[in-house]
């Protein structure tokens, strides 16, 4: 068994700047009088519950709602306190990423249970189809921590970030650290397969 990198989002203290890694992937903030509201649309409930509970680690309410679809969505409570990464992920009426935006440990473990998916032996980082702009600078944002993508399906309606090579993988496990309780939860995550 490998040791977990100090980056580990195991062991990093949870925060409400986390939330960016729901954004990431196809998650929303909207703001309104009461406060932001984060949100994320999911395929599984699996991920919906692991959701909450990593998004009730950072101090924010939550609760699972279900989608006109039939989809679970993961949200937080309104809160003022999320208005600046509202202010942050937002140009105009758009969702964009920030700057310089490096993800932190756990914001990639919250991407990576919103829209993870293995490939074979790569992994696939899900992005928002509805936000394209956010998929360049979302790649250049894993290369400043180390796990260099690749962007697919950009003419889809699955864009993706595809992260392949042990050593690449090894360093996105060390970073998001175990799967969580979820029974289904392991075939999703990120594994270093067939090297």
């Amino acid at each position: 068994m490998g040791q977990l990198s100090f980056f580990s989002a195991q062991i990093d203290q949870p925060a409400y700047d986390d939330l960016a890694g729901l954004l990431a992937a196809q998650g929303q903030a909207v703001r309104s009088d009461s406060g932001t509201r984060v949100s994320v649309v999911v395929a599984e409930m699996w991920r919906a519950n692991a959701l909450t509970q990593e998004m009730a680690a950072t101090g924010a309410g939550t609760e699972i709602v279900t989608s006109d679809e039939g989809n679970p969505i993961a949200r937080t409570a309104h809160s003022h306190q999320l208005d600046e990464l509202h202010r942050r992920w937002t140009s105009g009426a758009v969702k964009a990423m920030p700057a310089g935006w490096v993800p932190s440990p756990r914001a990639l473990r919250l991407w990576t249970i919103a829209a993870g998916r293995r490939d074979g032996e790569r992994y696939l980082l899900g992005l928002d189809a509805h936000a394209p702009d956010t998929h360049a600078p979302l790649a250049t944002a894993l290369m400043r921590v180390g796990v260099a993508p690749t962007l697919v399906g950009t003419r889809g309606t699955s864009p993706a970030l595809r992260i392949a090579g042990r050593r690449r993988l090894t360093h996105l496990l060390e970073y998001v650290g175990d799967p969580p309780p979820e029974p289904e939860a392991d075939s999703h995550w990120p594994a270093v397969l067939g090297f």
